[in-house]
This record gives C-alpha cells, sequence and structure tokens, in this order.
C-alpha cells in the first residue's frame, strides 16, 4: 500500500492506528483491528465511523473474522462490502449511505456478540 501515500490519522477514542489516503476523487481512512479481542474492533469502527459523513469517504476494517456485534448494530446504516484475505482475515470497506448513515448511533460500542 505505499503507493497511496497513507497518513496516519489521530482519531478520539481509538485504539489502534488509523491511516488516510485517497484513490481518485475519494478518501479512505483504514485501521486494522486482527489482532485484537472484544470490545476493540468495535470500539475502533464507531470511532472510525464518524469520519464517514459523506459519499465520498470510506471506512476500511481489517479484522480477523467478520465482525457479527458491529455489523448487526450499524448494518442498516452504510453500504459494506465484504473481502476475504488469503491469510484468512476479512477487510471490510463501510461506504456511506444518504439517509442512513446520519441516523447511527455511533456512541454505543459495546459489544453484545
Amino acid at each position: 500500500m505505499s503507493e497511496l501515500n497513507r497518513q496516519p490519522v489521530e482519531l478520539p477514542g481509538a485504539t489502534v492506528p488509523f491511516f488516510t489516503y485517497e484513490i481518485g476523487e475519494t478518501q479512505y481512512y483504514e485501521f486494522d483491528t486482527s489482532k485484537c479481542g472484544p470490545p476493540e474492533p468495535m470500539v475502533n469502527a464507531m470511532a472510525g465511523l464518524k469520519l464517514i459523513d459523506a459519499p465520498n469517504k470510506k471506512l476500511v476494517m481489517i479484522n480477523h473474522k467478520k465482525p457479527m456485534g458491529l455489523l448487526d448494530k450499524i448494518g442498516e446504516n452504510y453500504d459494506i462490502e465484504t473481502q476475504k484475505l488469503e491469510d484468512g482475515r476479512v477487510k471490510l470497506i463501510f461506504s456511506y449511505k444518504v439517509g442512513a448513515s446520519e441516523a447511527a448511533n455511533l456512541n454505543d460500542a459495546s459489544c453484545h456478540g
């Protein structure tokens, strides 16, 4: 990913490093919680999703498995693309959904599953 000119991002509430980069007109924010246990994936996803406030912004999450508790909580508020990586990890790309993302409760980072 070195060709993407990744820059670190300071994000309140995050417990792992976040990075940002642009591809075309889209700004991406990325983090990796694949080595973290609950509730860190949920906590960091909720912090990162607060940055996704327009259609040209996306959040990329790398995790050790599909975060079902997170998806149950905010799945209807974002368009979510899931990719299985070669090493078994999962990559999720959250995209802004007009009229739905604004309704997401991103302050409840408790994990129930």
